[in-house]
């Protein structure tokens, strides 16, 4: 299996160098030059694996110069050893007559980034093996709050890399920032920026598609990957989570084998769905892939209209994690919808970076329309999504989780069968939210007063990962503007 930039076709890599590079020299996003398929039997018989078992069938289809026994010591040592509750990474709770959550946050950091950042750091390590690179690997990673701390409990230790995360100072919720500031290892580092989530990946891949700053980490013994989606090997793992829900479902004879499973994801930045997209591709059989947003709803007004413009108020909501306007994985969907054609692709991505904006064809809306709808939900709206759900099933639903259950309630009627909504963080992460949304009263100072008031009303447990934190203590304070992230970030790689 070999890789082409969405921006490049002539740009051919191989599974392990795009992983290692993790985006384009010309600043577009590594494909499969042909995405794999799965045949019926090849789909029944995972349906008697494992989540592990089944994470290495997906991998062997995309990771072409690996080993069998490489993918396997991957895919073991990220999802067994007890680093996800009862070793089950991803499990179904039934929600209702024809809804299932598929619960994505039950890793070390308690949110859904968890099931891919426990496994990049392998793929990662072999890739520097088998293209004899001795260079230091430098994880730079932009964060609107979830992604920064898995790759950072990911990566912590790991010899030869080293992590570098960027968060928005006031884009995050208190939990997510105290995971970030108090992370153990030598190899890790925390900086807060001044702006919202888009100015840290703009200020990321500037970063990554800066030649002179390229030349100077060689010299110095370094060179740049990323863990955010814009990596394929990030992305990976994700696909096998729907494949995984489809095959537990019919597992369990709750769906017969063939019979569509619709999929409703809370998304800002387009890859959790986006792995969706590719699961159906490749043959699981997906009904509607249902984009849900919060209040800064460029996604779904560009899968109702066509046009994508992000030059829009930008709201710090609830839902931090989706507080997103540039949402980069789309690129490579648009790839998709024009026939793989890199230069309307190039085209467009240029038109949003001087105008902000671009309109699609009608042919790429018509293909858009055919696998996705969407929806969105306020502050208001999320806040009443938790009462509610609740009050009539004694589910706690996280922020993220409520919007993308608000907006399913929305789309019902679009929708044929069963449907798979994608809960995506613990409600412990965001358990002040949750305590306002269910009319808790004020539970005082103190970040974990929120937790304790929520556990005591509910009784439902808190997680570990998150009562360890009470010991532990901040260690990164450091901030800087948007436009100084460069300058920062050379200082810590002290060139």
């Amino acid at each position: 299996m070999r890789y082409i930039s969405t921006r490049d076709k002539g740009n051919v890599k191989t599974a392990s160098q795009a992983i290692l590079q993790g985006i384009g020299e010309d600043g577009g996003l590594f494909v499969p030059l042909e995405l794999p398929t799965f045949s019926q039997e090849e789909l029944l018989r995972m349906c008697a694996l494992d989540y592990a078992g089944r994470a290495e069938q997906v991998l062997a289809k995309f990771l072409g110069d690996f080993t069998a026994e490489e993918i396997t010591g991957c895919v073991r040592a990220a999802y067994t050893g007890g680093r996800f509750e009862e070793e089950l990474p991803a499990p179904l709770s039934r929600l209702g007559e024809d809804c299932y959550l598929l619960e994505l946050w039950h890793g070390p950091t308690c949110a859904f980034k968890d099931i891919a950042l426990q496994l990049l750091p392998g793929l990662m390590t072999v890739s520097a093996r088998k293209n004899a690179v001795k260079d230091e690997l430098v994880i730079l990673v932009a964060t609107s709050g979830d992604t920064g701390k898995a790759a950072l409990e990911g990566f912590a230790g790991v010899p030869g890399t080293r992590v570098l995360v960027f968060y928005p100072q006031d884009g995050v919720s208190a939990m997510q920032k105290h995971q970030m500031r108090a992370q153990e290892g030598e190899n890790v580092c925390v900086c807060a920026i001044e702006g919202n989530f888009d100015d840290a990946q703009t200020g990321v891949k500037r970063i990554f598609t800066d030649k002179a700053f390229a030349g100077r980490m060689e010299k110095a013994g370094k060179r740049f990957s990323s863990a955010n989606s814009i990596n394929f090997g990030r992305l990976l793992p994700q696909i096998v989570y729907y494949v995984g829900a489809y095959c537990d479902l019919v597992r369990d004879e709750e769906l017969a084998f063939g019979e569509p499973l619709n999929v409703v994801v809370p998304t800002g930045n387009f890859g959790n769905i986006l792995a969706a997209y590719y699961a159906k591709q490749m043959g699981v059989p997906l009904g509607k892939l249902v984009c849900a947003s919060n209040r800064n709803n460029v996604l779904s007004d560009f899968l109702e209209s066509g046009v994508y413009d992000r030059n829009r108020g930008f709201y710090t909501t609830l839902s931090p994690s989706m507080d997103i306007l540039i949402s980069s994985n789309l690129e490579r969907l648009l790839f998709e919808l024009c026939g793989r054609d890199e230069r309307q692709v190039s085209a467009l991505m240029a038109q949003l970076q001087e105008e902000g904006r671009y309109t699609i064809s009608a042919p790429m809306r018509a293909a858009l329309r055919k696998d996705f709808t969407g929806g969105f939900c306020g502050d208001d709206e999320t806040r009443t999504v938790i009462r509610s759900v609740y009050e009539r099933y004694s589910y706690l639903l996280d922020p993220h989780t409520a919007v993308a259950f608000g907006v399913y309630e929305k789309v019902l009627p679009q929708l044929e069968g069963k449907t798979v909504v994608v809960s995506t963080a613990s409600p412990y992460k965001f358990a002040g939210s949750v305590c306002e949304a269910l009319g808790l009263p004020a539970a005082g100072e103190g970040l974990f007063a929120d937790i304790d008031a929520l556990h005591a009303a509910t009784g439902t447990a808190v997680p570990a990962p998150l009562s360890r934190l009470r010991t532990k203590e901040a260690r990164f304070f450091d901030s800087c503007p948007a436009g100084e992230m460069p300058a920062y970030c050379a200082r810590q790689m002290g060139l």
